[in-house]
């Protein structure tokens, strides 16, 4: 990597921190903002978390083609104003119809910086460090979401109104303050399609024709279904209703979560760098249906409280240890699967799929969690397993290269060392 191309980086990490961070300040508390400070309701608090999904879909298709035509840097400038607006515009909005439009403005901005980073990620890194620059990025949003949510925790007040306000206004704050950094980076010159282009007019067409790409959202739609739209409905429901499990219990459930993440990420990265990344997706599947199977033991056996929440927590563990598996595989692979140029369009539809699964996670697993109980962990227990399946199915799809990076460095090295071995023997 260029000297360049690392300060760029850097900046980008340092971004993916302060949007994590300012993230964390209202995402655990947007429920009881709109529910219960702004005494609007269970049903309008429902609708924004519907909104932010929709807000998604809705801008995604188009944010792959702008990023491809203007490159991602000046997307994300966009999306990083249009999310402060909608931050600002929801701590000061008292009706239903102002919060939903501003969850939706917010959700837009929010779903349209996710590919523009991970292009960036991707036109500053190589083959080589791929892997490694996308662990850094799940790494620091994780700590950044961790510690925002921590102070928020202590800044937050129902009985206050004003002091949710100042939430999303530090929100707004972090948006703006990574529009400055931002506006700062020297991005190296990447492929781009101008906007004439016939190419850019088919990407979508040329996509679908990528069988690889094409598994790989259906892999990422069950992964995203199974595990990350399952936390906080089914799981949580599925929790409180059959294990019995307090609410403080389901905060230290998701702070295990966490904690697993910041711990085993550059463990877990050694571990995954060298293998396959179709069998790395697949031990993915098997762990979380190890951890389904935990969860069945805290809603369905017959220990104590204490071991039902005990083991509730470790269900939230090892979904911390497959996540930390996914980050330096699942997002380089998109970008390898990539013609040159189309990054934009490729991080854009798996994050269309990512948010297509969040939407409907929660819709299906939701009642199944607070209701059927046993039918709930089976459903999931075999959606893990058809993450196994399904990742084995991908893997033979994939160039030897694109499903084991390291190979080809390995190749490098060793044609280079019979080259210096055919010079010495000349000499």
């Amino acid at each position: 990597m260029t000297r360049a191309r690392g300060a760029a980086m850097r900046r980008i990490h340092v971004g993916n921190a302060l949007g994590a961070f300012g993230l964390g300040f209202t995402v655990p508390y947007l429920y009881v903002y709109v529910a219960q400070v702004r005494e609007l309701g269970a049903v309008t608090a429902g609708l924004v978390l519907a909104v932010f999904a929709v807000a998604a879909l809705v801008v995604l298709p188009f944010a792959g083609r702008a990023i491809v035509r203007r490159g991602a840097l000046p997307v994300l400038l966009v999306a990083l104003v249009t999310a402060a607006l909608g931050a600002l515009s929801l701590g000061l909005a008292n009706s239903a119809v102002s919060v939903l439009l501003a969850a939706g403005v917010l959700g837009a901005g929010q779903a349209v910086m996710q590919p523009a980073l991970a292009t960036m990620i991707v036109d500053c890194s190589t083959a080589g460090t791929r892997a490694r620059a996308f662990a850094m990025q799940f790494f620091l949003q994780n700590l950044g979401l961790g510690v925002g949510g921590l102070i928020g925790g202590h800044l937050v007040d129902v009985t206050r109104p004003g002091s949710f306000t100042l939430l999303f206004a530090v929100e707004a704050a972090m948006f703006l303050l990574l529009v400055v950094i931002m506006a700062t980076v020297r991005m190296p010159d990447a492929p781009r399609i101008g906007s004439g282009a016939p190419r850019a007019k088919g990407s979508w067409k040329e996509l679908l024709g990528n069988r690889a790409m094409v598994q790989l959202c259906v892999l990422g739609f069950v992964l995203f279904f199974a595990c990350y739209g399952q936390f906080e409905s089914g799981l949580s429901a599925y929790g409180v209703e059959a294990a019995g499990i307090s609410t403080s219990a389901l905060g230290t459930a998701l702070a295990a979560n966490t904690a697993v993440i910041v711990v085993a990420q550059f463990v877990v990265l050694r571990f995954v760098e060298r293998r396959r990344r179709s069998r790395v997706i697949a031990a993915v599947g098997l762990i979380w249906a190890v951890a389904w199977g935990v969860a069945g033991y805290a809603g369905l056996g017959d220990g104590s409280q204490a071991m039902a929440t005990a083991a509730f927590i470790s269900t939230y563990a090892l979904f911390g240890l497959g996540e930390a598996m996914l980050s330096p595989t699942v997002a380089p692979l998109v970008a390898d699967l990539a013609p040159a140029g189309m990054a934009g369009q490729y991080n854009s539809a798996f994050a269309l799929v990512k948010q297509l699964a969040l939407a409907v996670g929660p819709a299906v697993g939701g009642p199944m969690g607070a209701a059927l109980h046993g039918p709930y962990v089976v459903t999931f227990l075999l959606f893990s397993l058809g993450v196994t399946f399904l990742a084995v199915r991908l893997g033979r799809q994939l160039t030897p290269v694109q499903n084991q990076p390291s190979m080809a460095r390995s190749r490098v090295v060793a044609r280079g060392a019979e080259a210096s071995e055919a010079v010495s023997a000349k000499v």
